[in-house]
């Protein structure tokens, strides 16, 4: 795939996809969102079940299964995740902060912080950035840019092609993101055929794309797809980007429209966390205490799965049980840290109430005490977070 072909004016004989139809109504819209939603849990629940059954009749199953029951299982949880995000953004009611970040660190972050998941599903992230600044919401931008990427990954056959560039007039920051959703061996030689094929459309339609569409409204970015035969390209477009020939611009004159940051926004929204606890009523605890952040957590109960867990993918906070704080686990914190310097750890220590951020004193990780889980793993959590975004 050439990258040269994500811009700029239309080759001879290749046609863009006719134009939209009219606005869907928004009861439709909603009604055929709640369907898809519904089916898209439904299947991959309903494969986990009859694996259960299998298991319930044989008393066995092989790891082969067994790691299909997890995926099915974790297909499903996160379409419950991003329905949940979808409803958060259409209420109208998330907060935005106004800040000067670039854009172009933040996605090299990310595409750095998942590397290892990009590479279990064997795909190759080819990328040509250069360096734009733009004013956005961190955690909304943070939040975006790994959905797109979440999207990417489930459909993506062989590599997925990232440009970032400006837009000469008017200054727009221009994220492209580009991939084969079927091989290209299987399809004519032209990826963007005028007739995209039957199958491709629903597939690509998922509650993932459903979530990009509601976060880049919500931040007020533009967006497009274009789908093929073989391919797909999407284009999202950042109104407010710093231009070089403005150096008096900061975020005090742009006037952004945006409100005061707020806690309501749940600005850690999405993000990964990994509890690493033996105990059953440890993990309760900090089920209970995080479950209204809108946090991806998944827990594993000893250092031995944390370390094959994040042999597929990296979360973006691992929380640790002191009890199993030893000699593996340090050799784990050096590898991860080492592929992952940014990578959040915070310990529950036994005893106490206390709150300690890493770097304080001698902490070289954060430190909450099981007296004030309920209380201060949530402040603790956005903290070390916040220093990553």
């Amino acid at each position: 795939m050439d990258l040269s072909e994500l811009s700029g004016p239309t080759p001879a004989g290749r046609q863009r996809p006719a134009p939209p139809a009219m606005p869907e109504p928004a009861t439709e819209r909603w009604h055929r969102l709640l369907t898809q939603i519904g089916e898209e849990i439904a299947a991959p629940l309903s494969s986990a079940l009859e694996r259960v059954h299998g298991l319930i009749a044989t008393g066995q199953i092989d790891r082969r299964s067994l790691r299909s029951l997890r995926d099915e299982l974790e297909r499903a949880r996160r379409v419950g995740m991003c329905s949940q995000q979808i409803v958060r953004f259409a209420s109208g009611r998330v907060r935005q902060s106004a800040e000067r970040l670039h854009l172009t660190q933040t996605l090299q972050g990310v595409l750095a912080h998942r590397s290892r998941e990009t590479q279990s599903h064997g795909l190759e992230i080819r990328q040509v950035l250069k360096p734009v600044e733009v004013i956005v919401d961190p955690a909304l931008l943070f939040s975006l840019l790994n959905t797109l990427l979440d999207w990417a990954l489930t459909h993506a056959q062989g590599s997925i092609e990232l440009r970032l560039d400006t837009k000469p007039w008017p200054v727009q920051a221009r994220l492209l993101c580009r991939f084969h959703h079927t091989p290209p061996d299987e399809a004519g030689t032209n990826g963007f055929a005028a007739t995209l094929a039957p199958q491709d459309g629903p597939a690509l339609d998922d509650v993932s794309w459903c979530l990009v569409q509601q976060a880049a409204a919500t931040m007020g970015l533009e967006l497009e797809r274009q789908d093929g035969e073989s391919a797909t390209a999407v284009t999202l477009l950042f109104p407010r980007t710093v231009a070089d020939e403005m150096p008096g611009l900061s975020v005090v004159e742009e006037d952004t429209g945006f409100a005061v940051s707020s806690a309501n926004s749940r600005p850690l929204a999405g993000s990964h966390v990994l509890v690493v606890a033996s105990r059953r009523e440890v993990r309760v605890q900090v089920r209970e205490a995080i479950r209204h952040m809108g946090l991806v957590v998944d827990f594993v109960s000893s250092v031995d799965e944390a370390a094959a867990f994040c042999r597929e993918g990296l979360p973006h906070a691992v929380i640790i049980e002191s009890i199993l704080r030893g000699e593996r686990f340090n050799q784990l914190r050096e590898d991860l840290t080492h592929e992952a310097p940014d990578l959040v750890f915070i310990e529950i220590v036994e005893e106490g109430d206390m709150f300690e951020v890493s770097g304080f004193g001698h902490a070289s990780i954060a430190r909450v005490g099981r007296g004030a889980i309920l209380t201060s793993l949530p402040s603790a959590l956005l903290f070390e977070l916040s220093k990553t975004m």
